[in-house]
């Protein structure tokens, strides 16, 4: 974790751009008794948005786009992590009968079927 300082120095940033992108919610530090923390994600983070303000041109308003986009992947990538373990933990014939289905590989015992029939 860095301290407030370290990290401004570590991304070469001021303290009223910091305080601008801690308000618009594009880093979120960790609250401590000696101020805010921030981690290695944080520093990463702040790269980026320099990156799209600075190399490419991104407005404010483009920057929350791309960082609304690239958090709905992580949270994504989570699930996916969590559905795959979850589903390791199945039985074998379950697990295949599961895959099966995502596939769209099922056999349907009652022959073909519209969507939603019983």
């Amino acid at each position: 974790m860095y301290e407030i300082d370290e990290f401004l120095l570590l991304v070469r940033l001021d303290a009223a751009a910091l305080e601008a992108w801690i308000e618009a919610g594009w880093l979120a530090p960790r609250g401590r008794d000696a101020g805010p923390a921030f981690s290695e994600l944080d520093v990463a983070r702040a790269w980026l948005i320099r990156e799209l303000r600075e190399d490419l041109e991104v407005n404010d308003e483009g920057v929350a786009v791309v960082l609304g986009l690239i958090d709905q992947i992580h949270g994504l990538r989570g699930a996916l992590r969590r559905l795959s373990a979850g589903l390791s933990a199945l039985p074998e014939p379950l697990r295949r009968e599961l895959l099966a289905e995502l596939r769209g590989e099922a056999e349907d015992p009652i022959g073909d079927r519209p969507p939603g029939a019983a």
